[in-house]
């Protein structure tokens, strides 16, 4: 009788850890999520930089 008694708390008790282990992952996954988001944004890139770079490809395609 202790032993199906001792067999029934140690179940609960793995039930319980199953539960929190998956309700943590799912925490901890939503987390990452939340923090790659901003890391996906799309910056807009400023046409100085575009039209500076155009201008040092053609200084430079000039020398070679």
């Amino acid at each position: 009788m202790i032993t199906m008694r001792d067999f029934a708390i140690l179940a609960i008790a793995t039930m319980f850890a199953v539960a929190a282990a998956a309700a943590l992952s799912w925490m901890f996954l939503r987390v990452a999520f939340a923090l790659m988001h901003p890391a996906t944004r799309r910056i807009p890139s400023r046409a100085e930089l575009v039209r500076g770079t155009a201008q040092l490809v053609r200084a430079y395609a000039g020398n070679r």
